[in-house]
């Protein structure tokens, strides 16, 4: 029997604040173990939340940006749970009544478009940080660092369209570009900015029906996610093929081993026991809060691409690819507004900018080489002080070392020969040394003319000037 996969994804966001969602205490990463904490994010008695402004705003921006209806009324409850990185007992989430509800992302997948819902988005405040001792030097002890109890958060939960690990990544990094162009969140994943659980089920190939599905949590990497999804799929796939039923319960991915593993089955799962927060009133977002929230919105990816395809006149692939990230598509536009030949710009960007990037796991905004320096690249080969080809060599050394095109022309002595007579020397011994090809060549067999050519170019070390050695490689072979 054929099996039909099953994926929804709850993705938790940081938002974008420097104060924590109900306290004033830094959100910053990085400080010393519970610096940044006080009495009301660690639960002391007596204390009252107040609702950061900022942390709301940047909801209802990833709920715009995500084509979700916001809730004109929303509140806040208390998700009762005992974990020792729980400081209250309880964590502030918004349960029956969230921000947004019913919107959607597209994603490409096969070469079309596919919609994929989000049921909805809610606030909620994160929880501290567990750090067992096997990692401090002091095995069978944990420690708790609250730095992070009460960080703004985002929760997106998608409707179960996914049907392929491979989709699921696609919606992730999709996901990741619209939050990061609507300034929403950094999505920074080594500092767990951006977190993912997956729900996964299969069911026959043709029913309507949903599988039995297991939750696999608390995912910090896209590949992670995608490799869980596989395993599961293929773990869940065994199950129903021997005849056994898969049993509904939530697991962990263990990476080193490339296998998810068993948390807690459905008897053990938690009821959270969710009531209305006594101590905030209910969120009122009026129309007025929605439209300024709108207005201040930047162009988001979708946008974007089309004005790159329409202004540029690039291909649609292009136009993907350099908008993928907001740095990368704004590296396109500040070169091409110094180097005004759109395609050239980014036939570079794609082939020699992104692939060097890619080896080095490096992200743009790290790269020595800015738009000034690629833009001063091309303009040496336009004035012919380079070949193209030699360009890309002069381009892996500006990546590596951040030197400029100039500094590295000059100190390697790569100057492109355009002297006539230089070449037209170069052109007399090459056919000297290969008459019977020069013949060959007149007989019929075009083919040899780019050996003939790459005859000169080995013997200048690709320094001559390829239009020129042709030219006069046909001036003289034709006057022979």
């Amino acid at each position: 029997m054929k099996y039909e996969v099953v994926v929804g994804l709850e993705v938790h966001a940081q938002l974008k604040t420097e104060s924590k969602i109900f306290c004033s205490c830094s959100t910053e990463f990085g400080k010393p173990a519970n610096e940044n904490t006080c009495p009301i994010c660690l639960g002391m008695p007596g204390v009252l939340p107040v609702l950061n402004k900022k942390a709301v705003q940047l909801a209802i921006r990833a709920c715009l940006s995500t084509n979700c209806s916001i809730a004109p009324i929303n509140r806040f409850a208390r998700k009762n749970y005992f974990y020792p990185d729980l400081p209250k007992g309880y964590q502030i989430s918004q349960f029956e009544l969230p921000l947004g509800l019913n919107g959607y992302i597209n994603i490409q997948t096969n070469k079309r478009k596919k919609k994929i819902g989000l049921t909805r988005i809610h606030m909620e405040e994160d929880a501290g940080k567990l750090i067992h001792g096997e990692n401090l030097g002091s095995p069978g002890k944990s420690y708790i660092d609250f730095n992070r109890t009460g960080v703004p958060l985002v929760e997106i939960v998608s409707e179960p369209d996914l049907r392929s690990a491979e989709e699921a990544r696609e919606y992730l990094n999709r996901l990741k570009t619209i939050l990061d162009y609507a300034e929403v969140s950094d999505c920074n994943m080594e500092e767990g900015s951006i977190r993912c659980d997956a729900n996964v089920s299969l069911r026959p190939e043709g029913q309507k029906m949903f599988g039995t599905r297991t939750e696999i949590k608390n995912l910090n990497s896209f590949r992670f996610v995608q490799r869980a999804i596989e395993y599961e799929v293929d773990r869940q796939t065994k199950i129903l093929e021997q005849g056994d039923s898969v049993v509904q319960e939530t697991r962990l991915y263990n990476s080193d081993k490339g296998i998810t593993f068993s948390m807690r089955s459905k008897e053990e799962a938690h009821d959270y026991r969710y009531f209305p927060e006594p101590d905030l009133v209910p969120l009122v977002i009026n129309d007025e809060w929605i439209k300024e929230t709108k207005a201040s919105l930047p162009e988001l990816p979708e946008q974007k691409k089309e004005r790159f395809i329409q202004n540029y006149a690039i291909p649609e692939y292009d136009a993907e690819v350099l908008t993928v990230s907001r740095a990368t598509a704004d590296y396109y536009e500040k070169s091409v507004s110094l180097y005004p030949k759109p395609k050239i710009v980014s036939n570079w960007i794609m082939s020699e900018l992104l692939r060097e990037l890619k080896n080095d796991a490096q992200e743009i905004e790290n790269c020595f080489v800015k738009p000034e320096g690629l833009t001063d690249l091309l303009k040496l080969i336009d004035v012919g002080t380079i070949s193209a080809r030699m360009a890309k060599t002069v381009f892996g050394d500006m990546y590596h070392s951040g030197k400029s095109a100039k500094e590295i022309v000059a100190e390697k002595g790569l100057m492109q020969i355009t002297d006539s007579s230089a070449i037209e020397g170069l052109v007399e011994k090459i056919l000297q040394l290969n008459a019977e090809q020069v013949e060959q060549y007149k007989n019929g067999k075009e083919k040899v003319f780019g050996f003939l050519v790459g005859q000169i170019m080995k013997e200048t070390k690709g320094q001559a000037n390829p239009t020129l050695v042709n030219k006069l490689l046909k001036e003289r072979i034709g006057g022979t």
